[in-house]
């Protein structure tokens, strides 16, 4: 007797953060069905005025859902084009099966409810529909377990999950006679090291002997990822800061490369990302003249929130937001006074410390750009900063990934990790991640431990 298999289609139940994260997300869930509880509406009309990304997600999800309306009766359900139905879900509010456990009726548990009777409905037909409630919101998908309902976060946009993320560094055993050949000649066949992967361009290699010995070398794989060569920079100090461990000197050998014009550094408190990368600019504006600018921006967290709050001049507003700028610009200035930076800044007149919310829709020709704290940044706020690179412009991106205030971001669907994946095999980026905390023996144990 044949045994024949049904598959059933499922029921997605979103969340109002799936939609302000990605409002293409309705696209994402094959040929099943999304449901829309009408409170989500709600909530999408009181961001829409919002002058920050989120803002611009509620416009862009409320125009798609009025495109939809050429298609039927929302409440009815339209299908997707994709196999897959929408609805706006009206009639499934009843709050009465969660007042026992959550009894405020608010939003989320509004949801919850509309999660929670499709679930139960779908128990009394003859083969009951899986029903998914998926949120951004750890705690949503906590109360959904309680409830008995399945739960999961979208992770659609996700590239890659944070700990397989690219580091740009990779150590390899090999034959001490490759080692040796390398030393002999200043350069590598990729081919020697017979390895099952590939690398990719501007990718760091560390050789070590595979008997066990101290002998080692440091390399990188040049732009067209055919060879390994030798790095071009010495290990001298860059406006007074010298490399402290492998990661940092990578991170120079990218960062005072002229030929790669983006560079993306990751790494916990600490790693010396901002300095090594204020370091290089200066270098390259001030010494150099390689750029006619340094350029620094770090993001108002959240992006595009308005900063008349505080009172004074932009200048005065800005300062709090950008104070670790200043920081680290007076030790490389190594100044001794308060002030003394402004003033020396004030007649250089060649670096600027701005908010990234008045750079965006800028062209920037011929500078050298830092874009700080960039795991703030969402893919389109990043797509939008990296494509106003001008002709002759460097750009560096740098944060961790691991320390999100964006309340829809995390570690893998971040701006900052999308760029480092996207661009991980482009002969003009080069990325690396600082691993040693180089600050102070106590702020790398409170980066560890805390």
């Amino acid at each position: 007797m044949r045994q024949e298999w049904i598959i059933l289609k499922k029921i997605y139940v979103l969340d109002t953060n799936v939609l302000l994260h990605d409002p293409n997300a309705l696209f994402s869930f094959e040929d099943n069905e999304v449901i829309i509880p009408a409170i989500v509406l709600q909530e999408i009309d009181s961001k829409k005025r919002l002058a920050d990304e989120i803002g611009r997600n509620a416009r862009h999800v409320s125009r798609i859902l009025d495109g939809f309306r050429d298609e039927g009766k929302l409440h009815d359900g339209v299908p997707l084009g994709n196999g897959g139905s929408l609805k706006v879900e009206l009639n499934h509010r009843s709050f009465n099966k969660l007042q026992d456990l959550f009894s405020e009726m608010n939003n989320d548990n509004l949801i919850l409810a509309v999660a929670l009777n499709y679930h139960q409905e779908e128990q009394n037909n003859p083969l009951p529909r899986p029903v998914i409630l998926v949120s951004k919101d750890t705690l949503v998908r906590v109360k959904a377990d309680v409830l008995g309902i399945t739960a999961q976060d979208y992770l659609s946009d996700h590239l890659v999950t944070f700990p397989e993320m690219y580091s740009g560094c990779r150590t390899i055993l090999t034959h001490p006679g490759v080692i040796d050949e390398f030393y002999s000649f200043r350069k590598l066949s990729i081919d020697s090291l017979n390895l099952r992967t590939r690398l990719l361009p501007n990718e760091f290699v560390i050789l070590k002997d595979e008997m066990g010995t101290a002998k080692s070398a440091l390399l990188k794989v040049d732009k067209t990822g055919k060879k390994l060569e030798p790095l071009f920079l010495s290990n001298e100090p860059v406006w007074g800061i010298g490399a402290r461990n492998a990661q940092q000197r990578m991170a120079l050998e990218l960062l005072l490369n002229d030929d790669i014009p983006l560079v993306t550094l990751t790494g916990k408190a600490g790693t010396g990302k901002t300095l090594l990368a204020l370091a290089a600019g200066l270098l390259k504006t001030e010494d150099e003249h390689k750029y006619k600018k340094l350029l620094i921006a770090r993001p108002v967290v959240p992006m595009g929130k308005d900063i008349g709050y505080l009172p004074g001049e932009k200048e005065e507003k800005l300062r709090p937001w950008m104070q670790p700028i200043y920081d680290n610009l007076e030790f490389l200035f190594d100044t001794k006074k308060s002030g003394d930076i402004d003033r020396i800044l004030a007649g250089l007149g060649s670096i600027q410390v701005e908010a990234l919310t008045y750079i965006r829709g800028r062209s920037i020709p011929g500078q050298f750009i830092i874009i700080d704290e960039a795991q703030n940044l969402s893919r389109h706020e990043v797509k939008t900063i990296v494509s106003r690179v001008g002709e002759g412009s460097k750009i560096v991106l740098m944060g961790d990934p691991e320390q999100i205030d964006h309340p829809y971001l995390d570690a893998s669907s971040n701006g900052l990790t999308y760029v480092v994946e996207r661009f991980k095999d482009q002969a003009v980026s080069g990325h690396i991640t600082l691993e040693k905390g180089e600050r102070s023996h106590l702020a790398q144990l409170a980066a560890d431990l805390l």
